[in-house]
Parts: structure tokens; sequence; C-alpha cells
């Protein structure tokens, strides 16, 4: 396919080429031959001067004879054939390129090989303005991505913060976008008006012009096939489109109109004007038109707002699909833009969360970490491109500088890296801020009746730099100092740097069956500058070790986030611990499902004696689900001494047996006491487990989907890496957009991209030394790089002025035929990129017209502009000649409205539904059709420059 394409475009170029260069040397031999024969066969009483045109200078040179007039005769005779034959025979001074010396008596080899060396000058001039404008490309996209701040309300009317692009989408693509696209085209007509001392010129508009041609018809004609087998591309800005297609018609009948109606021949300082002031009308419009204002809020249309607060959908059966694919279309009518705003974040949001599903289908064993940073190279991959980017892209793969998903990755990993260290950082910046708090850690202790002493731990936190202290004491409870436990009192220093303290309590065993008892412990008096937090009281449950225990969960409820893994559920035995129980456990479903939200469990936990808490783990099935709330039930079961542990409980068995059989009324305390020994369930014998997001999985998503944007991977943030990437080699990869979980191999540059690389070094190192994009947000590397592409567009125009004199070709031709493509090239590529990549193709027919509109209004408008200005100043008109480019101009217009029809036609057919891909025989069909409009578009306009037809 890509061999087809460029046969296509390079069979075009030869073909004109070798076309051109032969009828024009063939007039000039002719007009040599016709010189001789007149000179050969001259009678003086022949000579007239009735024949001289008004339009044509008359330079006669005096011969050395008696009266001059026989030598003036031929002098002008030679000077009528040789415009007649060769209309440029003496090539004039350009504005940077020396001119190539001599330009007299000139041979047909000679010509040749000037043509040929003007030939590859241009072409090496293209690459370099491709170069340049990827840096201007990247700054474009640097200034468009510049973000603000807002509060926006969520759907529970919750505010939130978040930051939006400044830049409407529509609006930078049909300024700073069509600017950084077409920059050489409309450089090269303010340029040539300079050059030609505000005279006009047939080489800027006839750029423009054959620019325009080559745009809509062979661009689309590429992106129409290139989309792969059984895929389409619609157009989601429908209404966009449809205003900058007839603004991209219209200015050219507005072309056509001044030429040849309003005043022909004349550009008046209104007529200028008025067409500069078409470029801001067409960018308002097309803005009215994406944001549903004045009449187009009243037309039935549902669309969607996408991740960064544009419509991208105009459609209903788009918007059927996006439902299909589990999006959620938003009527969003005539509303606020902070609204579309959230609504764009929320979208953005959920497409990562499912990203991160799938990553985690597809990789179970992966860790969290990791599948983050896949899912933000696929979010930043996938995401809603600008024509900046593929433009670069496109730039970057014709040069050897390889392709951008290696810097994706890059971002992807930085960007996490980034996001955890702030996340990390504002934690302790939190925890640093607050004031020392000195507690008990943690504020509930339980502790066998027979476990000699345990430990209390008090911990220090906030600000712990300096020397704190605190006092403690036991009260009593139903526990008693003295008789269940020793009663302590004492002070805890804390040195500067230490964060906790650690003092033991004694407790006292008997042999008596009694209930479980308790008492405290009490922090007071703490230092100056150190307040007491909860839990400043702790509490100590002493448990009696004389029963089997009583069996419960330690809560009823209990609440923990998707991202845990491995969740524990504590069991707690009380009323004492003696013997070995077994208690059976397990899981029931709620609102969370087995299997999806976790991985039920079944068994039994083993007590061994004087064993009080357990635990049993339930794995949590983590979802990466950014609003997720659900629950399930764990439960126990009756528990049952272990066989081995019943002789401990021989006499006391019996001893229960016996209470067991008395009345209720006649129990004693001992023997209720004894009932209780027994082991049992408490009140808690079921709990509840629910599940909510991560809050920290939360806090990341939102700082991810906020940095995913490709601004920082087009740009660059120092000298040192544009060198660095300006002297590296990087391998093209085929798939620089699939998916990003795939295996990236590690591949050679390949002998074309080292043959690229070294062509382009040139260019590469001189352009390393424009300013990076993070200086001042791109401005400078914006200015910079429009300065330094003015500069070669400059030498682009002396070159190509020197090449169509050299083989005798017309400044209109080689406008149409040659500059155009040349400039036109890199965004073909970018085009068939973004057809391939993109889920729409706005970025391949959309910018088309939209650039196509910007070029006139801009390009044209404003030469015209400071020409005819300038002559008014000085008393004199602007002239045009209509000539070929008012040919052009309206041969142009005729064609596009076939083009237009076409495409449109494709999107209303049932059986395609489609602007671009579709059935294989209606793509080529319809391709074919657009492919012949260029080729005769170029045939008519070459034959007309040269008279060999006469409209």
């Amino acid at each position: 396919m890509k061999l087809l394409i460029k046969s296509i475009i390079t069979g075009g170029l030869l073909v004109f080429f070798i076309y051109a260069t032969a009828q024009s040397l063939a007039k000039v031999q002719e007009a040599d031959e016709t010189r001789a024969s007149y000179r050969s066969s001259f009678n003086r009483s022949d000579f007239s001067l009735k024949d001289q045109s008004p339009f044509h200078s008359r330079r006669l040179r005096q011969a050395p004879d008696d009266d001059g007039q026989g030598e003036t005769e031929i002098s002008y005779k030679e000077e009528k054939l040789e415009e007649k034959g060769n209309e440029i025979r003496e090539c004039s001074q350009g504005l940077v390129l020396p001119l190539w010396l001599p330009q007299k008596n000139i041979s047909l080899g000679d010509r040749l090989i000037r043509g040929f060396v003007y030939f590859v000058i241009l072409v090496y001039l293209f690459v370099g303005v491709s170069i340049i404008a990827d840096r201007f490309m990247a700054a474009i996209e640097a200034i468009t991505s510049i973000e603000r701040t807002v509060v926006v309300r969520g759907p529970n009317n919750e505010k939130k913060t978040m930051s939006v692009r400044i830049w409407n989408e529509t609006v930078a693509n049909l300024t700073l976008m069509a600017l950084g696209s077409s920059a050489p085209e409309i450089l090269l007509s303010v340029i040539e008006i300079y050059a030609k001392d505000f005279e006009s010129g047939d080489l800027g508009p006839g750029t423009i012009v054959g620019s325009a041609a080559y745009n809509l018809f062979m661009i689309i004609a590429v992106c129409m096939i290139w989309i792969p087998a059984g895929e389409v591309r619609r157009i989601r800005h429908l209404r966009v489109f449809i205003v900058t297609a007839a603004f991209s018609i219209f200015a050219y009948v507005w072309l056509w109109v001044i030429l040849s109606v309003t005043s022909p021949g004349i550009i008046e300082v209104w007529e200028a004007l008025v067409t500069l002031l078409f470029f801001p009308i067409t960018v308002i419009w097309a803005y009215i038109a994406e944001r549903r204002m004045l009449v187009y809020k009243y037309m039935d249309k549902n669309f969607r707002v996408n991740k960064r607060g544009t419509v991208v959908a105009g459609e209903h059966d788009q918007v059927e699909m996006d439902a299909e694919k589990g999006r959620h279309p938003l009527s969003v009518g005539f509303q606020s833009t902070r609204n579309s705003d959230a609504e764009a974040f929320d979208e953005a949001r959920r497409e990562y969360i499912t990203v991160l599903s799938e990553l985690r289908q597809k990789y179970p064993e992966a860790e969290l970490e990791q599948l983050e940073m896949m899912a933000q190279e696929q979010v930043i991959s996938r995401g809603n491109k600008s024509r900046a980017f593929y433009r670069v892209q496109a730039t970057r793969k014709m040069v050897g500088s390889g392709n951008l998903m290696r810097k994706i990755q890059e971002r992807a990993h930085s960007d996490l890296t980034e996001v955890k260290a702030s996340l990390q950082a504002s934690e302790e910046d939190d925890e640093d801020e607050q004031p020392t708090r000195v507690y008990f850690e943690p504020g509930h202790y339980t502790v066998m009746e027979n476990c000699g002493e345990f430990e209390v731990r008090i911990v220090r936190r906030g600000d712990i730099h300096s020397y704190s202290t605190v006092e403690y004491e036991t009260q009593d409870g139903t526990a008693i100092a003295g008789t269940d436990f020793i009663g302590k009192k004492g002070t805890l220093c804390f040195p500067p740097g230490v964060d906790e303290q650690r003092f033991k309590i004694e407790v006292i065993d008997d042999d008596i069956f009694e209930e479980d008892e308790c008492f405290y412990i009490r922090l007071f008096n703490p230092s100056e500058n150190v307040i007491l937090a909860v839990p400043q009281i702790a509490t100590v449950m002493i448990l009696d070790d004389d029963h089997a225990g009583i069996f419960a969960f330690t809560d009823s409820f209990f609440e923990t986030s998707e991202s845990v893994g491995l969740y524990e559920v504590t069991v707690m035995r009380y009323s004492g611990a003696r013997g070995t129980v077994i208690v059976p456990y397990w899981t029931e479903d709620e609102t969370a499902v087995g299997g999806k939200d976790f991985e039920p469990v079944r068994g039994e936990l083993i007590f061994e004696n004087n064993e009080t808490e357990k635990n049993f783990e339930v794995l949590i099935l983590e979802e990466s689900s950014y609003e997720k709330d659900v629950s399930f039930k764990v439960h126990i079961g009756i528990p049952r001494l272990a066989p081995d542990s019943l002789h401990y409980h021989d006499e006391l068995q019996a001893k229960i047996q016996e209470v067991e059989k008395k009345n209720t009324k006649d129990l004693t305390e001992l023997d209720r006491i004894l009932l209780l020994s027994k082991p049992r369930n408490g009140e808690l014998s079921t709990s509840h487990i629910r599940i909510r997001e991560s809050k920290e999985f939360r806090a990341t998503v939102d700082k991810l989907v906020a940095k995913a944007n490709t601004s920082a991977v087009l740009g660059t943030s120092s000298w040192k890496e544009q060198f660095k990437d300006a002297l590296t080699v990087i391998p093209a990869d085929e798939s620089e957009f699939d998916d990003a979980d795939e295996d990236v191999e590690e591949v050679v540059p390949s002998c074309l991209s080292y043959i690229s690389h070294f062509v382009c070094l040139f260019w590469k190192v001189l352009f390393a030394f424009v300013p990076p994009t993070n200086i001042s947000g791109g401005y400078v590397t914006f200015l910079v790089s429009i300065t330094v592409i003015g500069i070669i567009t400059a030498v682009i125009g002396d070159a190509a002025s020197y090449f169509g004199c050299a083989l005798n070709i017309k400044d209109s031709v080689t406008a149409i035929l040659f500059v155009a493509l040349g400039t036109s090239i890199p965004d073909t590529f970018a085009s068939m990129i973004a057809a391939k990549h993109d889920e729409g193709a706005d970025n391949c027919i959309g910018n088309v017209t939209g650039s196509n509109a910007v070029n006139v209004f801009l390009g044209i408008g404003l030469a015209w502009s400071i020409a005819s200005i300038y002559h008014m100043s000085h008393g004199g008109t602007f002239n045009v000649e209509p000539g070929t480019i008012g040919f052009a101009v309206g041969l142009f217009v005729a064609e596009a409205l076939v083009a237009i029809a076409v495409i449109m036609s494709r999107r209303w057919n049932k059986n395609i539904g489609a602007e671009l891909g579709g059935p294989r025989g209606s793509k080529y069909f319809c391709a074919s059709i657009l492919v012949f409009l260029w080729v005769f578009y170029v045939t008519i306009c070459t034959l007309e420059a040269y008279d060999i037809i006469r409209i």
C-alpha cells in the first residue's frame, strides 16, 4: 500500500516534470531557430512596429551601423521571440539565495544540471522546514495545552477542583494548528510580496491554491484507502466540518470575485482587508457551531463531550455506538463550560479505570503500580490527539528520529513516579504540620489472666523534634488493683526524634471462676506544646483462663479498600481461654459477589489453649473501580472442643451437665458462671465487610488523568535533551500507536534510519539550538521557530524561482506542482497516521478544509493587504493579473464541490456510513475519483499556463 501511494505521488511528479521541461525547452529551441531565420531573411523595408504590444517592454538596442534601424528591428523581434518562447530567459536575483551566474548563453546541458541542483536544494530545504515545523508544532501543542484551575460541582453536588485547557480545540485547530501546518505556504506568499517590491507574483498564491488541491484530493484519497480492512472513520465535528468546508470553497470563490469581477486586475485595499477579516470570521463561526450557540442550539443533535471538554460526536448513531462501548452519552445542550469540564473529566477517569480493568484481567499477577503505569501509557496513546501530534510523529519517522511511543512510555513512568511522590510528600507535610500528639496505640488490650505481664505502647506524632513528657496511671474498673492487677503510675519522657515509649503492667492470676474483668490506663498532664489525642485512655480486658471462652467478631461492620489484597478478619475469644476449640467460618455474598469482588472462603479456626484471637484471610479482588462500594458477610459457626482437649474439661463438663438439669430460677451466680464456661458464640457471630475504592488509588487516578495529554511528549525540557535527540538514531516502529500493553521489543535502527539520520543531521543539530518548549510555556519556541521557518521559506522561494527559470517552467506551474507537494508531503503522512489510529476522521478531513480556508484568508489576505496598503500610500494601485491564478481558482472550486459531494455521499450511504474506509471496492472507487480530480487539475492548469489550451 505504501509503495502504491509513493508510486502515485512520485510518478505524477516525474511525468509533469518531464512534460513541462520538454515543452519549455522545445519552445526555447524553436525561438532560437526562428531568430536565426529572421536574421538571414531580414529586409529593411519589412520593418514595422505596428504589432508592438502595450503590455510588453520595448528595450531598443542601437547597432553600430549608419542609421541603426536594422539592428533595432532584429533586437525587437528577438525580444518578442524571447517573450513568446522563454519569458524568463534571464533569472532575476532572489531575496536570500545567490544567483547562479552566468545567465547568458546557457546551453541545454547547463540548464538541466542547474535544474537538477536547484531541485535537490528544494528537497533539502523542504526537509529542513519540516524539521523546524516539528519544533513549531511542539510549541503550539505546549501553548494550547495550558490549563486553568476551575471549581465544578459533581453529580452529588460536591465541589471538585480540576484543571481544564484554556484553548478550545476547534479554535486551536483553525488558528495555531493551521498556522503550524501551513506556515511555509503563508509565509511564502508574504515574503514573495516583499521580494518583488510589493508587486504580485505567482509563486505564493500558486502554492496556496496547489496545496489546497493536493490536500483536498490526494490526502483524503490516501486516507480513504489507508483505513484497515473492515473499519470506517466518521467525522464527529460534523457542524464544524460543514462550516470549514463552506468557507474553504467560499474562500476561492471570493478570490475569483476580487480578481475578475469587482475590480479586474486590481486588488483594492478594502478587498484585501475583507479577505483577511474572513479568517477570524471563520474561526468564530466554527466555534459557534461546535458549542451549539445561536441557531445551532435549536438543532436536534445528540452529542457527547470528550475527556478534554470538546464535542466529539454530533450524530445519533455515534452516541449509540458510545453507549454500546460502555461510555456515557451526555445531552449537553447549552451547558456551562464548567459542567462540561466536569463531565469530561469524569469520562476520562472512567476510561482510565476501564483500561486498568482490562490490563488486570490480562496480567493478573502484575502489581498495581505496574498496571497503573501501563494504563497511563494507553490513556496517553489512545487519547484525543491534536494535529500537532500526528504532524510531529510523521516528521520524525521521515527523518530517522523514531516514533513517540518510547517517549510515551517514559512519560507514563515519570507521571506515575511524580504522582506517587507528591502524594507521599503531601502526607508527610500534613503530618509535619499537625501539632505534637500523644496517645495509646492500640487503645484496647486483651490479656489472659495467666499472662504474667503485658506491654503498653504510647506513641507521639506530629512534630517530634522537641523534648516531651506525659504522665500515666492505672484506674480500676471491674478489675481491682491489688487483686486482679498491680496498679502503676509514672512519667514517660520523649527525647527529640523518639516517637514511642513502652511500659509493662503485671496481671494477678487466680483459680476462681469469674467473668472477664477490665481496668483502664489514663494519660494526663502533658508537657507544653503537646496535646492528648484519642485514645488517651486505654482499656485492658483480663480474660479468665478457666473457661473454654466465647467467640465473636470484634465488630459488626468493617470497611476496607479494594486495593488491600488479603484482608484479615479477626475472631476474638473472651470469658475464658482454656482448651483447644474449633470454630467454623465462611463468607456470604451481598452486593459484593464472590469471584468478582472477593474470593469466597470456608474453613475452621483452631484456638489453642490460652489463645485469645485468630485471623482468617479473605482475598479482595481489585477491579480498580473509582467509586466502588459493595459489601459481603462473614460468619462463624457454633464452636466445639477439639477431641484432644476434652481431658481438660472432664470435671468441668460433669459440673456443667449437673447445672444444666436445674431450673433457671434456681441457678446461683456460680451456676451461671459454670454455664458460661463452655465454648459458645457471642452476639457478633456475623459481620459485614464493606469494600470501597482506595483513597490513594482515587487520588492517583485523578492526578494521572489530569496529566494525560501529549504536550509533554512532544515538547522538550532542556537543550541537552534536544542535542541528545538530534545526535541519536532511533528506530521507527511501525506499530507506533498500538496498545501500550503489548511487549515492545528492542529493535536495531535500519539502514534507512541511519541514512535518513545522516542526511538530516545538519538540520537536526542546527534546530537543537531552538529554545526548549518548557521555557515560558512554549511561546519563546513559537517565536523562534516561526522566524526560522520564515528564513527557510525565503530561501525556498528563491530556489523554486531559480529552478523554474533554469528549466523554463513558469512560477505558477512550479508552485502548483513542486512547491505545493513539497510543503504537503509531511501533512500527508500525518493524515495517514491519524486516519489509522484516530477513532474519527476529523484530523484527516476536518483539518484539510479548515487549513484550506485559513491559507487563503490569512496567507493571501495578509500578503495582499500589505501590498495594497503600500501602493495606496504611494499613490498607486496593486495590480494582480487574473491569468493562471484566476483560472486555477475557478477550476479548484468546481472540483472541490465534486470532492465534497463524493465525501458526503459516502457518509449518507447505508452500506458505507462513513467518510473514510468501508468496503474495499467503494473506497478504492471513491479514492480514484479524487486522484483523478487532482491529476486533471494539475494537467489543465499546466496546459493553460503554457497557452496550450485557452480559456
